[in-house]
């Protein structure tokens, strides 16, 4: 008897509902993602795009099918776990303004190190989303006790190898295995290199984060030491006369203020005219101060954090998105070090679970010798909002202070400004009394008046410090600076700022002010990176030739330091410099992290004969700078 149709089609059914599957999934993924370049409609023209996109996802699924047999259970468990990547890159562009990167996943270390209290708060908190997660757990376990099995349990073997093939293929994927740039590459798909928003519409969200892995997970720093070589010997001459200046008689303490989320809100329109930041007005008239261009925006605060005390620019390091995070136990060089070696006791303090950031480690690396965290603290620090109160870390700096021994250095990092900003400050009649634009409406005016109270308090404890350690009879050097923007991206998309620039390319603010000199006030932009050069020179040490080498070179690079997903482009004057300065830096630095950085410039510590001569006759020390508080 000649078997029906139906019959001979059915061992093809189990395919044919796995094929439907696969593009039901292709096409929901580009639903949720919305990307201009991945919605379903384009399979028909350029179908690689919804396709790479999904294929993760596919492949995820492909294996929870063979360890399951259920196809709805596989597909939708796949694209559950696919939807929280989605919702936690909706919050991020919401709270942050840019798209997930994959350095963000290392974030996931830090929720059992202190992180979980800081990264919860910007979780949803209303209940739809989390009714939506446990209505589907719920679906999941039914579909796993009801859903008929697609084939039998056992296959001779087929189910192991397919999903040892797919394992493999999920695994090279997500590892970044260098075969997939075939397909994840800027050629095949979309990818803007200075933009990770511009990425994601044309690409999608998955396809972004693989595209940006493969471009820097496969690149490997290979300095060009004839460049730096040249930038050393054209600089020679000056690095030479810096290097020769001789060191303070007497080396001032040194606090230096990373102020959470500080920026001068005269940069937003509305804010023109305000008056948020008397302290800082005070202070700059008499020391240096100005915008300061910052590798992030909203968080990261470890990447403005470890330019500051490194003096080296991430721009030049394209796969340490998070330093402190990938950094090894090798000694770093650091402006920490530099001080050690002339005679300073070095202390960081920070009100925060030490291990958070893995500080405990990276200030190890860099050279402190003590790090003061959260637990060490008075057990009665105020917290002011969600975490702890400025005043509380200013009552901790005067208190790590001596008033005889060796010169110090205090590194204090505040946390009272840091976002979320939906946490009710302790006095919420001062929060509301705030004026703000009344554009600003909702969710945002609240979130912005709870920034600009914080933001109040940061600048009244920078007058509290400025006057504390003034009193003080030893000569003291006080550095203030903003570690990145607050994550407002609402209110900024509203009011706009006055230089008409996109929100991640803001600067932040410094200041650097002789806490017992009247100097003349001076303004200038600079870089995280550049500060410590800054602070060296005018605290009186001249003899570090690196750092001397970034403050003759590195103002004009000031302006290339910005957040990673920056829209700008590089435009002519910025090429001009990337062929004269921006190329030898990158060089530079990157031997310079790599300990190898020394031979180049071993003649410029050495100078000519009769330079040697002559710094040996007049070897009297100078005083500590009063004025010149900048170069």
């Amino acid at each position: 008897m000649t078997p029906s149709l139906a019959t001979r089609l059915r061992p093809l059914l189990p395919l044919t509902q796995v094929l439907a599957g696969a593009l039901a999934f292709v096409l929901l993924t580009g639903l949720v993602d919305g990307g201009v370049g991945v919605l379903p409609w384009r399979l028909l023209d350029q179908a690689r795009y919804p396709l790479a996109n999904a294929l993760p996802g596919l492949l995820l699924a492909g294996l929870l099918l063979v360890a399951t047999r259920r196809l709805l259970l596989a597909f939708g468990l796949a694209f559950l776990l696919q939807g929280v990547v989605y919702a936690v890159n909706a919050l991020k562009v919401a709270n942050l303004g840019v798209p997930l990167l994959p350095a963000d996943f290392q974030m996931v270390g830090q929720l059992r190190r202190g992180g979980w209290h800081l990264l919860a708060g910007y979780l949803p908190g209303s209940p739809w989303p989390w009714l939506a997660l446990l209505a589907t757990s719920i679906i999941a376990v039914l579909a796993w006790q009801h859903e008929p099995a697609l084939c039998a349990r056992r296959t001779g073997g087929k189910r192991l190898l397919a999903g040892g093939m797919l394992g493999l293929a999920l695994g090279s994927l997500l590892g970044g295995w260098g075969g997939w740039t075939r397909l994840y590459n800027g050629s095949v798909l979309w990818l803007e290199p200075w933009s990770a928003s511009a990425t994601r519409v044309q690409s999608g969200l998955i396809s972004e984060l693989l595209l940006f892995r493969q471009q820097y997970a496969q690149k490997k720093l290979r300095p060009d030491r004839a460049i730096a070589q040249q930038l050393i010997d054209q600089s020679t001459p000056e690095l030479r006369t810096s290097l020769l200046l001789p060191t303070a008689a007497v080396l001032p303490d040194i606090v230096v203020v990373q102020s959470e989320s500080f920026f001068d809100p005269r940069r937003l329109h509305g804010f023109e005219a305000a008056d948020l930041t008397p302290n800082l007005d005070r202070l700059a008239a008499r020391g240096a101060s100005g915008a300061l261009h910052v590798p992030t925006f909203g968080g990261g605060t470890i990447r403005t954090e470890f330019e500051m005390l490194t003096g080296l620019s991430l721009r030049y390091f394209d796969t340490l998105q998070f330093p402190y995070l990938q950094m090894s136990h090798q000694r770093v060089p650091s402006l920490v070090q530099v001080l050690a070696a002339h005679g300073y006791a070095t202390t960081a303090l920070h009100g925060n679970d030490p291990g958070f950031w893995n500080r405990t480690t990276a200030f190890k690396t860099l050279g402190f010798e003590r790090f003061v965290s959260q637990a060490a603290f008075p057990a009665n620090a105020p917290n002011d909002g969600k975490y702890m109160a400025d005043r509380a870390l200013t009552d901790e700096i005067a208190q790590q202070l001596k008033d005889d021994g060796p010169p110090q250095f205090v590194f204090a990092i505040s946390i009272e400004a840091h976002g979320p900003y939906d946490v009710d400050p302790a006095d919420t009649a001062a929060r509301d009394a705030i004026e703000v634009p009344a554009a600003i409406v909702g969710k945002d005016r609240v979130e912005l008046q709870n920034y600009l109270h914080h933001l109040r308090h940061a600048d009244a404890e920078l007058g509290r410090l400025a006057d504390l350690l003034a009193r003080r009879t030893r000569p003291t050097l006080l550095l203030f600076y903003g570690d990145h923007l607050p994550g407002l991206a609402g209110s900024y998309r509203t009011l706009g700022f006055v230089d008409g620039g996109d929100m991640l390319v803001q600067p932040s603010h410094w200041l650097l002010v002789d806490v017992h000199a009247q100097a003349p006030a001076t303004q200038a932009d600079t870089a995280a990176w550049l500060l410590p050069g800054k602070l060296l020179a005018t605290a009186g040490i001249h003899d570090d030739p690196y750092f001397a080498l970034t403050t003759l070179v590195g103002p004009e690079l000031a302006a290339l330091t910005r957040a990673p997903g920056s829209p700008d482009r590089p435009g002519a004057r910025t090429g001009a410099m990337l062929r004269n300065l921006d190329q030898p830096m990158a060089s530079i630095q990157q031997l310079r992290l790599a300990h190898k950085l020394d031979p180049l410039l071993a003649h410029v510590r050495e100078g000519s004969p009769n330079e040697r001569l002559a710094h040996s006759l007049d070897a009297t020390p100078a005083p500590l700078p009063q004025a010149q508080l900048m170069r």
